[in-house]
């Protein structure tokens, strides 16, 4: 419940004066100091900034903590911090609250070797609430506190060192609040009885960051993939798997190995020697050299085994009424509880349950949106798809 002993006013001046003081902590005892207030809290705030340009891994360059009286800035840069911030995000007695936490969460486990448990999402909840699904931090904040935050930073170089005084404010700024905002946004849950949504989809959104191989499955994302012949779609498959070992192992973008076009093009073309690779529009001459040979190796392994996938079908006529019929259910469903219909199902998942059987719809429709919505989805597929199964 909302602590209404101290007025709201009172509690956002003392979190915003909170980020105008910031504690820094660069050097252990300082981690170390903080990290025993922290084992007093029972909810905290939590952020992070990074850079990501030039790298397939985010570089970590800053942690932001708060219990909305004192903010903690940590430099992830500093010898032995790892592992208090990791006992942290272990620790089963602190809620962490994140807002729209799946980049901080990419971040914190491929530097620290952890995820925070349990966890929260004020964006999630926000959209439960009847928000926009992709909520900002200071669309957020605007909205409960009528408060405009600086943002002038987001661009900022987060691993240079010293970092300025304007970094540090701007980071103290996004973490300060979030005390104070789970604590509003958990009472409006309750009374709707959403809070069990949240807490289910925070707890999948942390199980789903952590897979990584669910990576693999991007490539059905590319466009253009659906004119693809099934062994085209098996040499694609392959290629893009094959670009993500690269990139991981040579800390390199996804992009600076070779664009998802024209890996598009190469699966399309089927080159046989590298007279034919050269002849893929938009392929360097350098990526030629570099991994011309490995690439015809991985397309003649491909058809060599004869393999092909299913070609990606387009929608027939009974599938496309079926999806209309779906969304409709789905829209109408989402006007009744004053959410946006995304929030329910998307396109691409109202399509993966049009064409199987609900022992096989995605993991997010096994818990509250299947008791919401589950038995009339499943009745418009059997009616439009009976055999499917």
């Amino acid at each position: 419940m909302l602590n209404q002993s101290i007025p709201l006013k009172s509690r956002i001046e003392a979190a915003l004066e909170a980020a105008d003081s910031a504690l820094v902590l660069a050097s252990p005892s300082d981690i170390s100091r903080a990290a025993k207030a922290w084992r007093k809290c029972g909810t905290l705030g939590v952020d992070t900034e990074f850079v990501r340009e030039r790298t397939y891994y985010a570089q970590l360059g800053l942690v932001q903590v708060s219990d909305g009286q004192t903010v903690w800035l940590i430099d992830p840069l500093v010898r032995g911090s790892h592992a208090p911030i990791k006992d942290l995000l272990e620790n089963e007695d602190i809620v962490k609250i994140f807002h729209s936490p799946s980049e901080d969460l990419d971040v914190l486990m491929n530097t620290v070797g952890a995820m925070p448990t349990p966890m929260l999402d004020t964006q999630l909840a926000c959209a439960l609430l009847g928000q926009p699904l992709q909520l900002a931090y200071h669309a957020m904040v605007r909205w409960l506190f009528e408060l405009d935050m600086d943002n002038d930073q987001t661009r900022s170089n987060w691993v240079s060192r010293p970092l300025k005084p304007a970094q540090l404010h701007y980071a103290a700024l996004d973490v300060c609040l979030l005390p104070l905002i789970w604590e509003i946004l958990q009472q409006r849950l309750k009374e709707l009885n959403r809070h069990s949504w949240l807490i289910e989809d925070c707890n999948a959104a942390v199980y789903n960051a952590g897979d990584q191989e669910s990576t693999l499955s991007n490539w059905l994302r590319i466009r253009g993939v659906g004119r693809l012949d099934g062994e085209s779609l098996a040499i694609l498959e392959r290629l893009y798997n094959w670009r993500e070992e690269q990139a991981r192992a040579r800390d390199l973008p996804r992009g600076f190995i070779i664009k998802d076009p024209i890996l598009l093009g190469i699966a399309r073309l089927k080159p046989g020697d590298i007279g034919s690779l050269r002849e893929v529009e938009g392929l360097h001459p350098g990526a030629v050299r570099r991994y011309g040979e490995d690439l015809l190796a991985l397309i003649r392994s491909v058809r060599d085994s004869g393999k092909s996938l299913p070609i990606i079908q387009q929608l027939n006529r009974s599938e496309r009424s079926c999806l209309a019929q779906m969304k409709s259910l789905v829209g109408d469903k989402a006007r009744d509880l004053g959410v946006e219909p995304a929030v329910l199902a998307s396109r691409r998942e109202l399509e993966a349950i049009m064409r199987q059987d609900s022992n096989h719809w995605p993991p997010k429709f096994r818990g509250w949106r299947s008791e919401l919505i589950g038995k009339p989805l499943e009745n418009l597929r059997q009616k439009f798809n009976p055999v499917t199964g």
